[in-house]
């Protein structure tokens, strides 16, 4: 039983991704060919971004987006504590201070209260804050009608880390176009994954975008050997290009799927577990399917019997940022992120994927409730 079933996906469009490839292998254009422009376009459709940028991967797409906006040492950067390390470990490799603030205990999402602390605790420190990035985690958009407002106020760009969460439905907006920068990961296990690294950054804004397309091939100019900037080499090949432009093609159709695969987990685990939280008007990707146990004995005690099972599961995160080796001197909310704390010891995360039949999925249940 796989965890992400991409083998399922690969067989309903084998066809339609080898003629893709083949095409890219018979024009011999495979850096920045005509798919990755085509992409780019259907990107940004998709979500109703002005401008899409595709880079190298997720990781390279939050540096962009830092970059463009001009970060620097002696800025503050203000990122969740519970998530994936790369929406951290891009602020000081641009020289700036990353400042862990906690997150929701439903959404898991951050939480603005620990925000403004977190930002009135940087100012007292001398730092300048400059920017919060807020993630959609498991694919559920953060609260940015709560974010925006607090981030405007105190002079802080937004940018959405959405590498889990493109696609994401947000009162009557798609994720991809909220925040003054949204970036994405086509990391072959995300909702909308290639077949390597690839990644895309997203903009309202004339300025940004032409920064970040700059910056993304060497700091380019007008002339081509001369540079205006230094930049980096983040380009996203074609054809991985070629190959996601197939997939986005069943997109909608694959978030759709995973809202029924959540729907019969949620009806036989809630009141067993603690299952997601979506509020209202917004609708998830469902990177993951999370939920809570009551304790670390008892997420132990999970593990063992999926395992015994056969069944597949993950631990999305067991280590906040904030407790992490690389980490840990870093400032933070001071009051402390007692919420990131917890849910580490008690999350887990059962397969989910747009292919999970419900035979299987009742399986599952079967074994973890």
């Amino acid at each position: 039983m796989p965890f992400i079933d991409l083998a399922a996906q690969q067989a309903r469009i084998r066809d339609r991704l080898d003629s893709a490839i083949g095409r890219v292998l018979d024009q011999g254009n495979y850096i920045m060919g005509d798919e990755v422009s085509q992409l780019e376009r259907e990107l940004g459709a998709f979500c109703g971004a002005k401008h899409t940028l595709s880079c190298a991967n997720g990781t390279d797409a939050l540096s962009l987006a830092l970059m463009a906006l001009g970060v620097k040492a002696g800025d503050a950067i203000f990122v969740p504590s519970f998530t994936f390390a790369a929406t951290a470990e891009v602020v000081p490799f641009i020289g700036a201070t990353p400042i862990f603030v906690d997150v929701l205990p439903d959404t898991f999402n951050l939480d603005v209260e620990s925000l403004t602390r977190a930002i009135s605790y940087a100012k007292s420190e001398g730092l300048t804050p400059k920017a919060v990035i807020p993630v959609d985690l498991f694919g559920l958009a953060a609260d940015y009608d709560a974010i925006v407002p607090v981030a405007h106020d105190n002079g802080l760009a937004v940018i959405d880390d959405a590498a889990q969460g493109f696609g994401a439905g947000y009162r009557d907006r798609v994720v991809g176009a909220i925040g003054d920068i949204t970036t994405t990961s086509f990391f072959p296990a995300k909702p909308l994954g290639c077949y390597g690294d690839g990644g895309a950054i997203f903009t309202e804004d004339d300025e940004l975008a032409a920064l970040i397309d700059s910056y993304r091939i060497h700091g380019k100019g007008s002339h081509k050997y001369d540079n205006e900037r230094v930049g980096m080499n983040s380009r996203l090949d074609t054809l991985q290009a070629a190959i996601l432009i197939e997939k986005l093609a069943i997109f909608s159709e694959e978030i759709e799927e995973r809202q029924n695969v959540a729907a019969r987990y949620a009806k036989d685990l809630n009141g067993r577990y603690e299952t997601p939280v979506v509020p209202e008007g917004l609708k998830s990707t469902w990177a993951q399917y999370t939920i809570k146990t009551k304790s670390e004995a008892e997420r132990n005690e999970v593990l063992q019997k999926a395992k015994q099972a056969g069944i597949p599961t993950a631990i999305y995160y067991p280590i906040p940022l904030h407790a992490q080796t690389a980490f840990r001197d870093f400032p933070r909310d001071p009051a402390g992120l007692p919420v990131s704390d917890d849910i580490a010891r008690r999350v887990i995360s059962l397969p989910m994927h747009p292919y999970l039949g419900a035979p299987v999925q009742d399986k599952i249940v079967e074994v973890i409730a």
